[in-house]
């Protein structure tokens, strides 16, 4: 039962902490947690997890920054086909 209650509060703690983030920092942690996942389980089958989850979690933090910078672009864009369409309507 402790540990069933500690596992509990080990997912729930950081989980907790996520509420508040931007776009761009939820993008981040994903890419991050992905990355680590997926390292992990490729490095436990190389033999070494930890090593494989430290070098996906890098990766998938590049990834999702770089899906962030992708989609601010794709925002700013937008925004100025919007504006460009809003002026040409006056």
């Amino acid at each position: 039962m402790k540990k069933t209650i500690i596992a509990l509060l080990v997912v729930a703690m950081p989980l907790a902490g996520c509420a508040n983030l931007t776009p761009g920092q939820q993008r981040a942690v994903t890419g991050t947690g992905i990355g680590a996942a997926g390292g992990a389980v490729i490095g436990a089958m190389a033999g070494n997890a930890a090593l494989g989850a430290g070098i996906g979690a890098a990766a998938g933090l590049a990834g999702g920054l770089l899906t962030n910078a992708w989609k601010n672009s794709e925002q700013r864009a937008y925004q100025q086909g919007f504006q460009s369409g809003q002026q040409s309507r006056q």
